[in-house]
């Protein structure tokens, strides 16, 4: 494999592990090489996104490399992120938000675990549309993330609090977590329906 393949699957790498990045260490067993080369070569990848006008960056941060997307092209990403409206969510966000709500703080490895699949590309678009946020860090090797919801999902959906959040069947059968899922955003729109009739009432 030459420095071209090398850098192209570090990249890969880096992509799929997400927020929680990788240390030159793990990048280094994984590819095989030493540390030291692979720390050279995540730096000269680094410079070459940065040379490209990529929409990308790798940032070391505590002693991690991540990738994300560089803060010249943050206006855009709100627009992106301007309605978090239900209707814009997959599937996949939807199962992942709700298992945020009902088991927050939770890491992406324990949602993973939950919903049996990756929750890289979930997570971050719940993150953007100001959904969910980090709480804390773990206690736990690696320090991971632990995800919660925020003020603007309870606002979105009408609820005062957490306790408010309909009872759910969600966690008992993990087989039928699309059908659950379906059915507790029923409930929440059912709710959201009725907090915006009292709130127009209100303003009445």
């Amino acid at each position: 494999m030459d420095f071209g393949q090398m850098k192209s699957v570090i990249e890969g790498l880096l992509f799929v592990a997400g927020d929680e990045g990788l240390d030159a260490r793990q990048l280094a067993e994984v590819l095989e090489q030493e540390t030291a080369f692979i720390t050279e070569l995540v730096l000269d990848l680094q410079a070459d996104m940065k040379r490209e006008g990529r929409g990308l960056q790798i940032v070391q941060m505590a002693g991690t490399f991540q990738l994300t997307t560089v803060p010249e092209h943050a206006a855009y990403f709100e627009r992106l992120a301007y309605s978090p409206s239900r209707s814009s969510l997959s599937q996949a966000a939807l199962e992942t938000l709700a298992i945020v709500a009902y088991r927050q703080p939770i890491t992406r490895v324990e949602i993973e675990e939950i919903r049996g699949v990756k929750a890289d590309r979930a997570l971050q678009t719940l993150v953007a549309k100001d959904l969910i946020q980090e709480v804390d860090r773990a206690d736990a090797p690696g320090r991971p993330i632990l995800y919660g919801t925020t003020k603007p999902f309870l606002d979105y959906f009408g609820l005062a609090t957490l306790t408010d959040l309909p009872e759910t069947s969600l966690f008992e059968n993990e087989d039928n977590l699309e059908e659950e899922t379906r059915l507790l955003f029923e409930k929440l729109d059912a709710k959201q329906l009725t907090f915006d009739e009292v709130s127009a009432d209100e303003e009445m």
